[in-house]
C-alpha cells in the first residue's frame, strides 16, 4: 500500500511539474519591466551557437495593428558592439528566466550607433502562422520588360510593401514600461534587413540589379554556392540556428537566410517578420551555414550560404515565417543548354520556385547569366532560342526566336520570360509550370538584315493569278540578298489591294493600330497560350494581302472577310463586351524564313484587272 501511494504521489508530482513547465515555457509580454536582462542565441560563424545579453528597455504597442506589440531592447555581447544589429539575426530567440520571449526582428535602420532591437513576441509569431485560411490570389506584381534596375526596384517595392516602420507617427504608439522611452523611436524601427544568398552568378550580370534589392531591405551577398561545411542533415535544428528560404537551387543559387526562433515538434518558426508576406507559401526550407559577419557602418550582415533542403516554408506572415520539417515542396525543374560555335556544349540544371514575380525574374537572370558568363555580354552576337514550358492542365508553351545585335543577350532572356510573365500575371487563373527547357545556339557572327525594297513581277494581275513577290534585303555585312515568294490572288478579289511586307514587330504594331486588337486580354488560358505560341519571330518576313471587306473583332481577335450571315449575328451583339466591326479583309498571309533577324516594312498597291 505504501508503495502504491508513493508511486501515485510521484505521478501527480510529475504531472504538476509538467503542467507548470508547459504553462511557463514562454515569457508573457505583460510581465516585462524595464531593466530585465535576458539571453539571446544566434550563430555568428560556422554552426556554433553563441549567447548575447538582451537588456529590456520597454514595450511599444501600436494602435495601427491589432496586437502588434514590440519589445525594445539593447543587445550586448559577441561582435554586436562593433557591428550593431546584424542582418541575418532576424529570428534569433530571446529568453527571460529560461522562458522564450520572442525573436529579434526590428532595428533602428542604417547607421545606428548602438545595437537597439525590436523583439516580436513568440505568441504573435505562433498566432499568425496558425492561420489556416486558403490562399487568395496574390496581388499581381508588374515586372516590366526588358528588366532595368529602376523597373526592378519598382517591382520589388510592390512585392515587399511590408517594409515599413513599426508605426507611422509617435501619436500612434502607446509605450508600456519605462515612461522615458521615446515613442518617436517606433517610427525609426524597421524589419532587420534580410540577407540574400547569391551563388554562381557572374558579377557583371547581378551587380546592376543589386541596388534594387538593397532598396527593399534585402542585403545581397555573393557566396560560393551550397554550404560545403553545413551541419549534417540528421542533426536536429536548434533555436538560434541559421535557416534558409531557397528560391533557386542547382548550378545557380538564390535565396534568403535568417535565424530559427523555435522548433515545436516539426514546426519551425523564424525571422520574426515577413520575408515576402505572401501568406500560405510553398518554399523550400534549407539548412544554412554562416561563414562569418561582414561589419559595416551602414548595415552589418551575416555571410551565409544555403545547404540541404530540410522542409517546407508554408507560412509567410507579418510576424514570422513558419514551416514544417520533412520533404521540400515541388519546384520548377529548369534545363538550360548552351551550344556555342566557340566551345563545347554546356548544360545547366536548376530549380526555381513557383511564384508570380520570382519565377520569371530568376529565369531571366539564369539565361542572362549563362550568356554573359560564356558568351558576349556586349557587342554583336547572335542567339537562337528554342524551348518549352509545360503548363499543368494546358499543354506546352513554346519559345522559338532569333536575336542578333549589340544587346541580343537581353533580347534572348526576355524572349523566354516574356510569355511566362504574361501567363503568371493573368487575372483569372493560377498557373503552375511543371518544367522549363531552354536551348540556346550562340554565335559571335552577326545575323541581321534590313528590308530595303519589294516588288512584284506583274503590274496588273487578274483575280486568280499567281504572282511572284521579290524582297531585297541588305545583310549586316552589306551583302544584297533577294528572297522570292509566289502569291496567289484570290479569285473573288476585286479593285485595289494592299500588299504589306514587314518584320514581325512592325506587323504586330500595325495590327494593334488598325484592328485595335488585344488577343492576350482573353479570359481563356488555352487561347492565351495559343496566341503566345503563334507569336511572330524576328527571323521571318511576314506578308499580308489586304482588301476591302467587312469583319469583326471578337474578344480581341480579328475575324476578317466574314460571310453576311455571320456578320449579322456579330452586328446584333455589338453591345457585347469586346465586339466591334472592321472594314479590312485579310485575303492571304505568308511568311518567308530568313535565318537572320530582319527589320523593316514596305507596302505595295496592286490594281487588279477585271
Amino acid at each position: 500500500m505504501k508503495r502504491f501511494l508513493l508511486a501515485a504521489c510521484t505521478v501527480l508530482a510529475l504531472a504538476a511539474l509538467t503542467g507548470v513547465s508547459a504553462q511557463s515555457e514562454t515569457f508573457p509580454v505583460d510581465e516585462l519591466s524595464p531593466g530585465m536582462v535576458g539571453t539571446g542565441r544566434t550563430v555568428f560563424a560556422g554552426d556554433h551557437l553563441e549567447e548575447f545579453e538582451v537588456h529590456i528597455l520597454g514595450v511599444m504597442r501600436s494602435v495601427i495593428g491589432t496586437r502588434r506589440d514590440l519589445v525594445l531592447a539593447r543587445l550586448e555581447g559577441g561582435p554586436l558592439a562593433e557591428t550593431g544589429v546584424i542582418a541575418g539575426m532576424s529570428g534569433s530567440p530571446v529568453y527571460i528566466d529560461g522562458r522564450l520571449l520572442g525573436a529579434v526582428s526590428y532595428s533602428l535602420g542604417n547607421f545606428a550607433t548602438e545595437p537597439i532591437a525590436g523583439i516580436t513576441p513568440i505568441g504573435e509569431m505562433r498566432d499568425a502562422a496558425a492561420l489556416t485560411s486558403a490562399r487568395l490570389r496574390a496581388t499581381q506584381v508588374d515586372l516590366d520588360l526588358p528588366i532595368t534596375p529602376a523597373g526592378l526596384e519598382t517591382s520589388l517595392r510592390q512585392a515587399f510593401s511590408w517594409l515599413k516602420p513599426f508605426a507611422a507617427s509617435p501619436a500612434d504608439v502607446r509605450v508600456l514600461g519605462d515612461t522615458a522611452l521615446p515613442a518617436t523611436m517606433a517610427t525609426r524601427l524597421r524589419p532587420i534587413a534580410t540577407p540574400i544568398t547569391i551563388g554562381g552568378f557572374d558579377a557583371l550580370t547581378i551587380d546592376q540589379l543589386l541596388p534594387a534589392f538593397r532598396a527593399q531591405g534585402l542585403v545581397p551577398a555573393m557566396v560560393l554556392g551550397a554550404a560545403q561545411e553545413a551541419p549534417a542533415p540528421e542533426q536536429p535544428l536548434r533555436p538560434g540556428d541559421p535557416v534558409g528560404v531557397a528560391l533557386m537551387r542547382g548550378d545557380l543559387e538564390f535565396g534568403a537566410t535568417g535565424t530559427v526562433t523555435t522548433v515545436d515538434d516539426d514546426t519551425v518558426y523564424a525571422f520574426g517578420h515577413p520575408f515576402y508576406n505572401l501568406g500560405p507559401t510553398r518554399f523550400p526550407m534549407t539548412r544554412a551555414y554562416v561563414h562569418g559577419v561582414l561589419p559595416s557602418l551602414a548595415s552589418s550582415s551575416k555571410l551565409a550560404s544555403m545547404g540541404a533542403v530540410i522542409g517546407t516554408v508554408s507560412q509567410d506572415r507579418s510576424t514570422a515565417i513558419a514551416g514544417t520539417l520533412g520533404p521540400g515542396p515541388e519546384m520548377i525543374p529548369v534545363t538550360l543548354a548552351l551550344h556555342s560555335d566557340r566551345s563545347d556544349a554546356r548544360t545547366f540544371e536548376l530549380e526555381i520556385v513557383q511564384d508570380q514575380l520570382m519565377t520569371p525574374l530568376l529565369a531571366y537572370l539564369a539565361v542572362l547569366n549563362t550568356l554573359s558568363s560564356y558568351e558576349r555580354a556586349n557587342g554583336v552576337a547572335s542567339f537562337e532560342i528554342q524551348g518549352t514550358a509545360d503548363i499543368a492542365g494546358y499543354g506546352r508553351l513554346t519559345f522559338n526566336d532569333l536575336f542578333s545585335g549589340d544587346q541580343s543577350s537581353v533580347g534572348a532572356a526576355t524572349a523566354v520570360i516574356g510569355p511566362i510573365n504574361i501567363l503568371l500575371r493573368n487575372a483569372f487563373e493560377d498557373v503552375r509550370i511543371e518544367s522549363l527547357d531552354i536551348t540556346i545556339d550562340a554565335s559571335e557572327e552577326p545575323r541581321q538584315a534590313t528590308l530595303e525594297r519589294v516588288w512584284v513581277d506583274r503590274a496588273r494581275p487578274r483575280p486568280g493569278d499567281t504572282i511572284t513577290l521579290n524582297a531585297l534585303l541588305r545583310t549586316y555585312r552589306g551583302t544584297e540578298v533577294v528572297e522570292s515568294l509566289p502569291l496567289e490572288i484570290p479569285a473573288s478579289a476585286r479593285g485595289t489591294l494592299s500588299l504589306m511586307v514587314a518584320d514581325g514587330t512592325a506587323l504586330s504594331l500595325w495590327e494593334a493600330r488598325e484592328f485595335q486588337t488585344a488577343p492576350l486580354r482573353t479570359r481563356n488560358l488555352s487561347r492565351m497560350i495559343a496566341v503566345l505560341n503563334e507569336s511572330r519571330r524576328n527571323d521571318r518576313l511576314y506578308v499580308r494581302l489586304l482588301g476591302n471587306g467587312l469583319g469583326a473583332i471578337v474578344e480581341g481577335e480579328a475575324l476578317t472577310s466574314l460571310p453576311p450571315s455571320v456578320l449579322a449575328v456579330v452586328e446584333a451583339d455589338r453591345e457585347g463586351a469586346g465586339t466591334s466591326t472592321i472594314r479590312i479583309a485579310s485575303l492571304g498571309e505568308w511568311a518567308i524564313p530568313l535565318g537572320q533577324a530582319v527589320t523593316g516594312s514596305r507596302t505595295l498597291s496592286l490594281i487588279l484587272d477585271d
